[in-house]
């Protein structure tokens, strides 16, 4: 049986596709060589054609070259996000800390003040028993009354002055063995002889429920006081000694005035404990007169 008569025709179209390639590829290799041979004996001759092409090509690199810039760029500004956040957390960590030293260094100042403050009253001319602290205090009952870290062990006795650097506190109204109960100028049953720290004007300063005091004139008639006078004791009575702070006026009454603590006693720490100004006139006072037998 004879082959078909279309199997010859594919097989010629095939030989020619693969003659063709020999060609075209030998022809390329030869193109190449030449080339080739003629850019290593003359190479100034492609000159232009590499300019050219560097031309053409230009635009691209540098759209390359500016993304991976822009792309560097975004990654840098990405991990200097993260770098920064890190280093303000780090920063407020320490601004926090440092305002806490700041605190601990402004107490630790006026801790400092207070006790040269003390000092500075501990070694002036009134004589001192003993320095110690305001451990409690009844601000907030009818009564006012505060506890001395100091006793009879001490040296301290009923009736003794308490003052602070700011001015009188009361007066030791029972003593321990370490420890004193204190009456406290508002108290409702403390009255101190006072007088106006720029002249005679003389009253008594009664305690007040509200924690203030009131000023009672001695010498009734036209109210001389103003608003800002400031009070000390007048040691009438020999109990405390004359021109220890009190009070200042802060309202004027008809027979008075309203007058705010100086030395309070819920932001005061430590005290002097004083003797009593006069206390043998005070003994000789309270001393029974016994009768003359000459006298009968």
């Amino acid at each position: 049986m004879a082959p078909p008569a279309h199997r010859s025709g594919s097989n010629k179209r095939a030989q020619l596709g693969l003659f063709a390639g020999y060609v075209i590829a030998g022809t390329g290799a030869l193109i190449g060589a030449a080339l080739l041979m003629i850019s290593l004996w003359r190479p100034e001759t492609f000159q232009g054609l590499r300019s050219m092409a560097s031309d053409l090509t230009a635009p691209a690199g540098q759209a390359g070259a500016a993304g991976r810039v822009e792309s560097r760029s975004i990654f840098e500004a990405i991990a200097g996000y993260y770098d920064a956040g890190s280093r303000n957390a780090e920063l407020e960590r320490e601004i926090a800390v440092a305002r806490v030293r700041l605190a601990e260094a402004e107490a630790l100042e006026q801790e400092n003040e207070r006790l040269k403050a003390v000092l500075e009253l501990a070694s002036g001319d009134a004589e001192t028993v003993t320095t110690a602290r305001l451990i409690g205090s009844t601000s907030s009952s009818t009564r006012r009354f505060a506890y001395l870290s100091a006793g009879s062990a001490e040296g301290v006795k009923v009736g003794m002055p308490v003052t602070s650097p700011m001015g009188l506190v009361g007066r030791v109204l029972e003593t321990g063995a370490s420890s004193s109960r204190v009456l406290l100028l508002t108290d409702q049953e403390s009255m101190v002889p006072v007088r106006r720290a720029s002249d005679d004007v003389i009253a008594f300063a009664e305690g007040r429920a509200d924690g203030s005091l009131r000023l009672r004139l001695i010498n009734l008639g036209i109210n001389p006081l103003e608003e800002g006078d400031v009070f000390v004791t007048s040691g009438a009575g020999g109990l405390f000694r004359p021109g220890i702070a009190v009070a200042v006026v802060t309202e004027i009454t008809e027979d008075g005035g309203i007058a705010q603590l100086l030395s309070n006693p819920a932001a005061t720490d430590i005290v002097i404990v004083e003797p009593i100004w006069q206390e043998r006139v005070l003994q000789a006072m309270q001393e029974p007169v016994l009768a003359d037998p000459s006298a009968d």
